[in-house]
């Protein structure tokens, strides 16, 4: 038995310390290297002081700033260590209720607006995270913030086409507008 335990035993510290020490070691200097700004969290700075960032979404309800999706983590949005999304089907009554609610907020916020709904402001993402909203989203919202602010909404709509980035390599995925990059851009303008 000691013949075959000891081989076992042997290799489960060997790998042990390739796979949890030295692989995840070569893995954190190679992103602090090529990637420090992506490796230590994204952190977007307002004053030298961390103001959020710019992978993880927060909330916005005040109407003189552009909402993000809705989260679906627990116990509290944008939860960063509870990363997962509603599950809830298109036929569940919560996802209705959840999507309505979110209507009525935005209609709320801006009882002048009838256009349609752009379905990212209704309903979360499969992370729960998302920091970016579509352009149309943040069209939708535009005239909201402009009167909010007191701003033009050219003015407004510049700074969205500012903060909206585009497709990866011209070809994947979809332009998105980062809200709390787009929310500190509208802080600093009305400052100047």
């Amino acid at each position: 038995m000691l013949k075959q335990l000891r081989p076992a035993l042997l290799i489960l510290a060997i790998f042990t310390v390739i796979t949890g020490v030295l692989y995840p070691a070569v893995i954190t200097g190679i992103a602090q290297v090529f990637f420090p700004y992506q490796a230590n969290g994204s952190i977007i700075l307002k004053n030298g002081q961390p103001a959020g960032s710019a992978l993880i979404g927060q909330s916005f309800d005040d109407p003189k700033y552009f909402w993000g999706r809705l989260s679906a983590t627990a116990p509290f949005a944008y939860n960063a260590s509870a990363s997962a999304g509603s599950n809830l089907g298109p036929l569940n009554g919560v996802l209705t209720q959840t999507a309505q609610a979110r209507i009525d907020a935005l209609r709320a916020a801006d009882p002048g607006n009838t256009a349609l709904v752009p379905v990212d402001l209704v309903t979360a993402s499969a992370s729960g995270l998302d920091p970016q909203i579509s352009p149309a989203a943040a069209e939708y919202q535009a005239a909201r913030v402009a009167k909010a602010r007191g701003l033009d909404i050219a003015a407004v709509r510049q700074l969205v086409a500012q903060n909206t980035t585009g497709r990866t390599l011209g070809m994947l995925g979809e332009p998105v507008v980062n809200v709390l990059q787009l929310n500190l851009a509208l802080d600093d303008r009305q400052l100047k």
